[in-house]
């Protein structure tokens, strides 16, 4: 069995200040597919967004939930993936049929990314200002600019894995230019070879073979979704009561799908009495 696949691998340099963590996705990754027919481009950049969440709350020392969400007018209208504290991951994207993108930059075009941290008290957003050439330069200018933290990110994904590298510099101390840029340049040539067979342990020690490197227990990473019935009763609600009973009319009972997860669920005419019976406010003088 594959330990280090659905995993993500915490490392440090002994004698550079520099953390690091590897992440691996593979059975949790086709489950995230599962449901959905992407193409090759968006399938690559919901990878590459899924690995990148991945690393970014195992980097947190919180207890809640990352979401980064990309959302456009273009190509690809919304990506969501959201990772918890526990490593739970889910995700998913939706593309316009009409518009085909051939690259990152024509994918993105005109969208907006966000990186939110919900740990319950009062959720931040850092804006991530998109980078064309790919998600990894992307989230790099947001840790240096908004988490003012120096990072190198590296992202690789198919339809098979979801996988890459975030190193960051410890706060406070200092690290030469030189070594900075090799460990870059390093991480940078990850291919998907790199993912067939056992991709933890070994494979940091291949991509650091120069530098002494301490890697730690690996995290496992789960599919997960967080939808509920409460959830999907919300939606309707959202819905209003006119649009539901317009919606039941037409079907004979409404069928709500989770984006994430493909769970379908079912609410026939009785469901919706119920749903909507707490909206009759009685008169203040009527006997109940």
């Amino acid at each position: 069995a594959d330990m280090s696949a659905d995993s993500i691998t915490p490392f440090g340099f002994e004698s550079l200040p520099v953390k690091g963590a590897l992440i691996h996705l593979s059975r949790s990754w086709r489950r995230m597919l599962r449901d959905h027919a992407y193409d090759a481009l968006v399938t690559e950049t919901l990878g590459h967004a899924a690995a990148a969440t991945g690393l970014i709350a195992q980097s947190l020392k919180f207890d809640g939930v990352v979401t980064l969400q990309i959302q456009g007018a273009g190509a690809l209208q919304m990506l969501v993936v959201q990772c918890t504290s526990d490593l739970d991951v889910r995700g998913m994207a939706s593309a316009s049929p009409e518009q085909a993108a051939t690259n990152f930059a024509e994918l993105t075009a005109g969208a907006h990314c966000a990186v939110t941290v919900d740990a319950g008290e009062r959720p931040y957003q850092g804006i991530v200002e998109i980078d064309d050439t790919s998600l990894a330069a992307s989230l790099e200018h947001y840790f240096a600019r908004s988490v003012q933290v120096p990072s190198h990110v590296a992202l690789i994904a198919n339809s098979e894995f979801a996988a890459g590298v975030l190193l960051q510099q410890v706060p406070g101390q200092a690290i030469a230019d030189d070594d900075w840029q090799r460990l870059h340049f390093l991480i940078e040539t990850l291919s998907p070879r790199d993912f067939e067979g056992e991709a933890g342990l070994e494979l940091i020690g291949k991509l650091f073979a120069e530098d002494d490197v301490r890697v730690y227990e690996p995290r496992r990473v789960n599919f997960r979704c967080r939808c509920s019935a409460r959830k999907t009763e919300d939606v309707l609600k959202m819905l209003g009561e006119e649009e539901s009973r317009a919606a039941l009319a037409e079907q004979g009972r409404i069928e709500v799908i989770c984006e994430y997860c493909g769970h379908r669920r079912h609410f026939d005419a009785v469901d919706v009495e119920r749903l909507f019976a707490d909206n009759v406010v009685p008169a203040p003088d009527s006997v109940q």
